[in-house]
């Protein structure tokens, strides 16, 4: 007898469920691929399960809370991932159907061995939720930050900000691109509207990147606009030698080559500088590339310019990368902070007399922007900041703080274009000469 065909949508549930699990466990969300699921309909569709329970978690955790009175299963496979699957499409997406949303989910449990003995309370806990779906499509969105972010934040940037930070999560980032050439018909053949210097906005596509106009020609490459703000500022000689420190996966080394700068770009990832390789070579680009530990390289001959681009918690880039506010605490902070610290020393012995050195990161938090300002200037007496001017970033000068350091928040329309932008920070010094 011939095996039963799986039901419809039950693959792409197992795909995403399996995803969702290995993000709730504390890796990166990388969206599914085609060679992970190759029907783009049903890629799309995971895509948006997955993404909708990631952004929406602080939510789907009461809903939890109040529905598994005794907690969630222990060793229990995918049946936690499933549940938020469930429940996100319960919720928040009922274009999609109630019906499929428990059908699939207990048909979901049984196929995992480690959980299909709950399927019997997947059933009973969807079927709780479905009938309080209305009540739980209010939920307050405060929910959807965790609560020592909120009060961080707000007493940082202000409850207007941080309200417009939620919808930024809601809402997901648009596509930002930045441009090889200045050239309006390329605008106009991206369907984009323009933001600061040669960085355009995609609002809407319907088709992957790679084949969007001009792709394989090179002539632009992926970089929020917030993310491309410091190559801009890095005040080097003209044709100077510049080191791209945690490069990778090279946007920032693209910028500094189109400017006319000799680059080296380094990275301790090998994996990520194939991938910066891959993309230089696409763009026509040829920076020199170094697999090293940014701690504790040493260049033969000091640089003119360094830009560092360093590893941080990432707060910032939650519109994409929802994860992160869950992922993140003060002792991982604390952590991160040491490492900055760290590559940044080796960075001001790497810079020529005169040089200029950029530090950025793409963090909302304090300690790891503002406070890493106030270190270096007491650790390095031959290092003064270079303050940016407002003048410096037309159509975002709001971004300028009275010191002349730039932070950047999601709330922020460059421009005036909708669409946020990732939260970044960026300082500009420069060594005495």
């Amino acid at each position: 007898m011939s095996k039963k065909p799986d039901p419809a949508g039950l693959g792409l549930r197992l795909i995403a469920a399996r995803r969702l699990r290995a993000v709730l466990g504390g890796e990166h969300f990388a969206p599914l691929s085609a060679a992970e699921l190759p029907d783009g309909r049903d890629r799309s569709l995971a895509n948006r399960l997955i993404n909708t329970a990631l952004r929406r978690q602080g939510q789907i955790n009461l809903m939890i809370a109040e529905l598994l009175e005794k907690g969630m299963p222990a060793k229990s496979g995918t049946f936690e991932a499933v549940l938020r699957l469930s429940l996100a499409q319960l919720v928040f997406l009922p274009d999609i159907g109630a019906h499929s949303a428990l059908f699939l989910a207990v048909e979901a449990t049984k196929r995992d061995a480690k959980a299909r003995h709950l399927s019997g309370l997947m059933n009973a806990v969807l079927r709780r939720a479905q009938a309080n779906s209305a009540r739980y499509g209010l939920l307050e969105d405060d929910l959807l930050l965790p609560d020592t972010f909120q009060r961080k934040w707000e007493a940082a940037y202000g409850a207007d900000a941080v309200a417009r930070f939620v919808d930024g999560l809601v809402d997901g980032a648009p596509l930002d691109l930045t441009l090889k050439d200045d050239d309006a018909a390329l605008v106009e053949a991206l369907g984009g509207d323009r933001l600061i210097a040669d960085s355009i906005r995609v609002e809407t596509r319907d088709r992957p990147v790679d084949a969007l106009p001009f792709y394989d020609e090179g002539r632009w490459w992926v970089q929020d606009v917030a993310s491309a703000l410091p190559a801009r500022l890095l005040a080097a000689k003209t044709g100077g030698n510049v080191l791209d420190l945690c490069a990778a996966p090279g946007g920032k080394t693209a910028q500094l080559s189109k400017a006319g700068y000799v680059v080296t770009a380094l990275d301790s990832d090998g994996t990520r500088l194939e991938r910066l390789q891959a993309n230089m070579a696409r763009l026509g680009y040829n920076p020199t590339v170094i697999e090293a530990d940014a701690t504790s390289y040493i260049a033969a001959e000091p640089f003119d310019g360094i830009l560092l681009d360093a590893p941080c918690s990432a707060t910032g880039t939650f519109r994409r990368h929802p994860e992160v506010l869950w992922h993140r605490n003060a002792a991982d902070i604390e952590g991160r902070v040491k490492l900055q610290q760290g590559i940044f020393a080796r960075a001001v012995k790497n810079l020529a007399p005169g040089g200029s050195l950029i530090y950025c990161v793409c963090s909302l938090e304090p300690e790891e922007g503002e406070a890493i300002v106030g270190w270096a200037l007491k650790a390095f007496h031959n290092l003064e900041l270079h303050p940016v001017a407002p003048t410096e970033l037309p159509g975002l000068e709001g971004a300028v703080t009275s010191g002349g350091l730039v932070r950047t928040l999601p709330s922020m329309a460059p421009n005036g274009v909708d669409g946020g932008m990732d939260g970044f920070f960026v300082a500009r010094f420069r060594r005495a000469s």
